[in-house]
């Protein structure tokens, strides 16, 4: 038998088409070829647990990946279903007619479980991408003779008998020249893992020109660090996991296989903080992983992944339709077999379906962080500054997510306590729509930076005040997002305002006048502005208060790239102590000039260096003062 026939396409012009638009990658007619192979079998699996169909030849199902590099070919074998010459006239001739919606719509009653992978039918032809020709050697299960349909990617094809003797389907690519690198064994076992690590059906990989060790490594010398055993190893043994953990029900899953899954699947050797095992069938399937990785630094913080399939296949990593935003931080594996997939299987159609299971999964973490809160209340405590990014983030990024989790947030206070904002403050929060804007705030002051900020830290902690720890680089919009949600409260820095908290009541500022002119004279400066305050310490002469808007104005500036000078002194305030022996001096007559300019000017170096670092001229200054203080006390 033979026969020649033209493919029905409405385009000569399909396959240039499919090669540069259909795919973003050409590695993944891999996907698509074994998903196809995976079909073939779930469909026999199911005529014969129907009865329509005996499997006769008492083997185990499987898929066989064989790379032959001397032969520049890639064959993709299963013992599934096969293809009648009725069939292939229909599902391959046909472009873009899909055998497995057919096969769906014809046993759609006796169908227990949607686990057909294809939809569209265009699958197939992505091995046009990298292949010079195209061949499909199969036998039906219905029996009748083999067939080989063979294609050189134009619109003619060819028929005849095929060589196949038992049921299923060898599909052959001739890898075209520009396509050499997927002749590599260990490249092309690495694209497999890459899309079917967790297809339900074995996936063998073979190679049909096993070399020794070292030819093998010469052959691979693109690729660093082969390992030779693993190679063995894949010709061995399955190449993917049939049953992922994921697919697991929860109960039935340890914690020492929750972390072997996130070690194997993000090659990431340091332990989760702790997941979240999703498992839904209605109003949609959707099963998976979300782990909480815990961050080594803060620019980890955009680095992580959630692998998103559709039935056990890879679609694509972070499709943020389907993932908010905020979980993008995360690490995980998703499987949802009811996503709109486009016709490359690789992105999403635009469907209110998918906000639904963005706003699902938002609503598992809320719960799991709040169940964990409740619970394990120790352990949440434990993990909080490590997950307290990704839950700020979310905050920030999702209004149902912040309502949710709003009571749960902790903050981290200078003993080291973790506390709730209604615990910090002493009492329940307002609902925002009873506040009024003229109403008194509560201010909230916290700690950016131990160390430029210790100064500060210490008189805090004398006077048993209470301040908190938010030192991550999204903790500024943070605070602004809690203070529009809460009218009632103001952050202030602790280098901000604490003279009131600090103070033993209203301060003596008959002198105030006569000290800040001697400041302005010492420095330079006629816009200073100079407080004297009644400080409860007897060994803090002088500090630097900055103005919150200001100084949150001036990081914003910088975060947008913005150019920004030093603060303007009007965002600045020298708070000089009453009670300190130096500030008295400033208005003893017995003192002369020369020393009280010197003590101006030392008493502000002072304040700076405890708030910030000094200009090299202005250190340089400094050093030569302190110099000239030593000699006068030697004289």
């Amino acid at each position: 038998m033979s026969k020649t026939g033209n493919l029905s396409i409405h385009s000569e012009n399909i396959f240039p088409i499919i090669k540069k638009w259909l795919y973003s990658d050409h590695d993944i007619f891999v996907r698509e070829l074994i998903s196809n192979a995976a079909d073939a079998i779930l469909k026999f699996k199911k005529l014969c647990d129907i009865g329509e169909a005996a499997d006769n030849l008492n083997e185990p199902f499987k898929i066989t990946v064989t790379v032959d590099k001397e032969a520049s070919t890639i064959t993709i074998s299963d013992n599934g279903i096969g293809l009648t010459e009725e069939e292939i006239e229909k599902y391959i001739n046909q472009i873009a007619f899909s055998g497995a919606e057919d096969f769906l719509s014809k046993y759609k009653d006796k169908m227990d479980d949607d686990q057909i992978i294809g939809h569209f039918g265009l699958g197939f032809y992505s091995a046009f991408m990298v292949s010079s020709q195209v061949q499909i050697n199969t036998l039906s299960y219905e029996g009748g003779e083999s067939l080989l349909w063979t294609c050189d990617g134009g619109t003619t094809f060819e028929l005849e008998e095929g060589t196949r003797t038992t049921r299923g389907t060898d599909i052959i690519l001739h890898i075209a020249e520009e396509s050499r690198e997927f002749l590599g064994f260990y490249h092309l076992s690495k694209i497999v893992e890459k899309y079917c690590s967790f297809m339900s059906i074995p996936i063998y990989m073979v190679d049909a020109n096993k070399k020794t060790e070292e030819t093998e490594k010469t052959e691979e010398a693109d690729v660093e660090d082969i390992d030779t055993e693993e190679v063995d190893e894949a010709q061995a043994k399955p190449i993917n996991d049939i049953n992922p953990l994921y697919t697991l029900p929860p109960a039935e899953c340890t914690d020492d296989q929750y972390k072997d899954f996130y070690r194997k699947t993000f090659s990431d050797y340091h332990e989760p903080l702790f997941w979240i095992h999703l498992n839904m069938d209605y109003p949609f399937k959707l099963k998976g992983i979300l782990y909480f990785p815990k961050l080594q630094n803060d620019f980890e913080i955009a680095e992580g992944k959630i692998k998103l399939y559709n039935n056990q296949v890879f679609v694509a990593d972070n499709i943020k339709e389907v993932i908010p935003e905020f979980l993008l931080l995360l690490k995980g594996v998703l499987d949802c077999p009811d996503l709109p997939l486009n016709v490359s299987r690789s992105f999403l159609q635009n469907d209110g379906f998918v906000k639904k299971i963005s706003d699902y999964i938002t609503k598992k973490v809320a719960d799991k962080l709040i169940s964990l809160y409740k619970k394990e209340n120790e352990k949440y405590k434990k993990f909080w500054d490590d997950i307290s990014p990704f839950i700020k983030y979310g905050c920030l990024r999702d209004q149902k997510f912040s309502d949710k989790i709003n009571d749960y947030i902790l903050f981290k206070t200078l003993d080291d306590e973790h506390v709730t904002m209604a615990e910090y403050l002493g009492h329940d929060l307002p609902d925002a729509k009873d506040q009024k804007a003229d109403e008194p705030q509560d201010k909230i002051f916290y700690v950016s930076d131990k160390e430029k900020q210790s100064q500060y830290i210490e008189l805090f902690k004398e006077n048993n005040l209470h301040a908190i720890y938010l030192p991550h680089p999204i903790d500024a919009s943070f605070i602004s997002h809690i203070e529009s949600r809460n009218p009632s409260l103001k952050f202030m820095r602790i280098d901000s305002d604490v003279s009131g908290a600090l103070g033993e009541g209203e301060a003596d500022k008959t002198n105030e006048g006569e000290i800040a002119s001697l400041f302005k004279v010492a420095l330079n400066q006629d816009d200073i502005k100079v407080s004297i305050e009644n400080l409860n310490s007897d060994t803090t002469p002088s500090m630097i208060l900055v103005s919150e808007e200001g100084r949150r104005m001036q990081e914003m500036m910088k975060m947008y790239g913005m150019p920004t000078d030093n603060l303007p002194a009007s965002d600045m305030t020298l708070v000089l102590n009453q009670n300190h022996t130096l500030i008295k001096n400033l208005t003893n007559d017995s003192v002369d000039a020369t020393t009280k300019d010197l003590i101006c000017k030392h008493l502000y170096d002072l304040a700076l260096i405890s708030n910030q670092s000094l200009s090299p001229d202005a250190m340089k200054e400094f050093l030569m003062r302190n110099c000239e203080l030593l000699l006068n006390l030697t004289k």
